[in-house]
C-alpha cells in the first residue's frame, strides 16, 4: 500500500512476507479489530503501520503525491478511536505466537524473563485529552502533563518482545486534569482500558504478568527496577508462580539475618570486600513478611565506593547467574528508545481521545515486534528449520567407521617404508589385535 522510499527499500515486501507468516489478519479479527463496509481493518492497519517508515506523518503524506494510495484522514482516525476494538488482546496474541517460535530456536534450558518497566508520555502542551494526569517522572525528577507507559516485555537474551503495555493516567483523581469521556459506551473494550489507567501502577503491573502467563507466555523470572522491588510486589508476583529478580535500594526496609534485622548498609559488614571483583558475595535474608531473598553486593562503576544489591527470591541461584540475569533488564531500556527515537511512540498521533493513545501504542509495538521478528529471521540460522539440521550433519565429529579406516590407512602408509621383517611383525600384531576386538569390528560392520 505506500510506496518505496526508494528502489532498494525492501521495507513493505519484508513486513507483508511477516505479515503472511504471523497471520496478523487472524489476530485482528480474533480481537474484534474488523471493519465491515469500506476499506478493511487489515488494509488501514497495514497503511498505518508503514507509515513511520515513509519520513512523513499522516498529514504530510495525504498531501504529498502519493495520496492516491491513501483514503480520507477521517477513515483514520475512526479506525484509531474505536471503542469496540480489543488492542490488548491483539497484542498478546502477537506476543505469544513470537515468543512461542523464538521458543523453538533455543534450547529448554535458556532463561526466558519477564521485564517490567515504565516510561513517561509527556504531553505538556494539551489540556483537553482524555484522562490527561500530572505524574512524576523519575528522570527529570519533576512533574510532568502525560501519562505512564507501563510495560511488560518478554526476553531470551537475544530478543526482546513487549506483551502488554497499560497508558496509566493517576490512580488520584486531584492528579487527573479529565476524566473519561461521557461518550464511551461502558460495555466496550474501550471503557475497559480506561477503567484499568487509573488502577495504582503496582496492580496494574500484576495483572499484565497474570495476563502474560494466562495467554501462554513462558519465562522464568520477573525482572525489575528499584521502584518496584518492594516486599508487597515480591510477594504478589511469587502467588503467580515465578521468581523475582530486581535492583532493590534502602528505604525503611529491614531484613533479617541471623535472628536480627539490618538495613541494606548494615549487611554490608557480613561481605568481605577485601580482593573482591566486581561481586563482592552474597546474603540469604528473610524480608518482614518471611519472604526468603537472596542479596547481591555488585560493584558500583559510578561510585566505587559505595555498592549496588540485587534482590532474588530464587535463593538457589550462583551471585554470577543472578547477575547475569539482571542484566537481561536492559532489554527493555533499549526498545522504549528505539521506540520514542525511530518509531515515533508517542509524536506520530496528537489526538484527545485516549483510545487513539492506545491503538497508536499498539501499532508502535507491533512495528518493533515485526522488525525483532524480520531480525531474528535474518540472523538465527536455526530458522532455516531442516535445512539448518543437514548443516549441522555436515559439521559433525568423524564417527567411528570413518576413524578406524583414516588410522589404519595411515598406519599401513608408514609400515610400508620399514623392512620386510618388521612389516611381517607388524601385520601379525595388528592381525593379533583385530582378532581381539568386538565381533561388529571383526565382520566389518561399523
Amino acid at each position: 500500500m505506500v510506496n518505496q522510499i526508494c528502489p532498494n527499500d525492501h521495507t513493505p515486501d519484508a513486513f507483508s512476507d511477516a505479515f503472511k507468516k504471523l497471520k496478523i489478519g487472524n489476530l485482528m479479527r480474533k480481537s474484534n479489530i474488523t471493519k465491515s463496509c469500506g476499506i478493511s481493518a487489515y488494509e488501514v492497519f497495514h497503511f498505518l503501520l508503514l507509515l513511520a517508515f515513509q519520513g512523513k506523518n499522516l498529514f504530510r503524506f495525504l498531501n504529498s503525491k502519493h495520496k492516491d494510495q491513501a483514503v480520507s484522514k477521517n477513515t483514520y482516525y475512526r479506525f484509531l478511536n474505536e471503542t469496540s476494538y480489543n488492542w490488548s488482546k491483539f497484542l498478546l496474541l502477537l506476543a505469544v505466537k513470537v515468543t512461542t517460535t523464538f521458543d523453538t530456536l533455543t534450547r529448554p534450558a535458556r532463561v526466558k524473563v519477564l521485564i517490567l518497566d515504565d516510561s513517561v508520555i509527556k504531553r505538556n502542551r494539551s489540556k483537553s485529552v482524555e484522562l490527561l494526569a500530572r505524574i512524576y517522572d523519575h528522570v527529570e525528577h519533576k512533574c510532568q502533563k502525560g501519562f505512564t507507559l507501563l510495560t511488560l516485555g518478554w526476553s531470551d537474551g537475544y530478543s526482546f518482545i513487549p506483551t502488554g503495555f497499560n497508558m496509566l493516567s493517576s490512580a488520584n483523581k486531584s492528579n487527573r486534569y479529565n476524566e473519561v469521556s461521557s461518550q464511551i459506551d461502558h460495555r466496550t473494550n474501550g471503557y475497559k482500558l480506561r477503567k484499568e489507567s487509573m488502577m495504582h501502577k503496582t496492580d496494574a503491573a500484576v495483572l499484565l504478568i497474570r495476563n502474560a502467563l494466562k495467554a501462554g507466555i513462558k519465562a522464568d523470572y520477573v525482572l525489575m527496577d528499584t521502584w518496584f522491588t518492594a516486599e508487597p510486589m515480591l510477594a504478589d508476583i511469587l502467588e503467580t508462580g515465578m521468581d523475582a529478580i530486581g535492583m532493590v535500594k534502602q528505604l525503611k526496609q529491614r531484613y533479617t539475618y541471623k535472628d536480627k534485622k539490618y538495613k541494606l548498609p548494615e549487611l554490608k559488614k557480613f561481605v568481605s570486600f577485601e580482593g573482591a571483583g566486581n561481586i563482592f558475595g552474597s546474603l540469604v535474608v528473610t524480608t518482614k513478611t518471611e519472604i526468603p531473598v537472596k542479596i547481591v553486593f555488585v560493584r558500583n562503576r559510578n561510585k566505587k565506593s559505595e555498592c549496588l544489591y540485587i534482590l532474588s527470591t530464587d535463593i538457589s541461584l550462583s551471585d554470577a547467574e543472578i547477575v547475569r540475569i539482571y542484566g537481561n533488564r536492559w532489554s527493555i531500556e533499549c526498545f522504549f528508545k528505539a521506540s520514542k527515537s525511530f518509531l515515533k511512540l508517542g509524536t506520530e498521533f496528537q489526538s484527545h481521545n485516549y483510545g487513539a493513545m492506545v491503538s497508536h501504542t499498539t501499532i508502535v509495538f507491533t512495528r518493533y515486534i515485526i522488525l525483532e521478528w524480520i531480525r531474528r529471521n535474518q540472523n538465527d540460522q536455526k530458522t532455516y528449520g531442516e535445512l539448518f539440521f543437514l548443516f549441522c550433519e555436515d559439521i559433525q565429529d568423524m564417527d567411528l567407521s570413518s576413524a578406524l579406516q583414516s588410522l589404519m590407512a595411515l598406519f599401513v602408509e608408514h609400515i610400508s617404508s620399514l623392512s620386510a621383517d618388521i612389516t611381517s611383525l607388524l601385520k601379525s600384531k595388528v592381525n593379533e589385535w583385530m582378532v581381539s576386538q568386538a565381533s561388529f569390528i571383526v565382520n566389518g560392520k561399523y
